[in-house]
């Protein structure tokens, strides 16, 4: 998990963590 936050991020994690925060405001938004 460490490596995520030590400037290596790839493709897949940026919309990993895109689509989890889409999801997040998604979510948060309908209620």
């Amino acid at each position: 998990m460490s490596s995520i936050f030590n400037g290596d991020l790839d493709d897949f994690t940026l919309v990993l963590i895109l689509f989890i925060l889409l999801v997040i405001v998604g979510c948060s938004c309908d209620n």
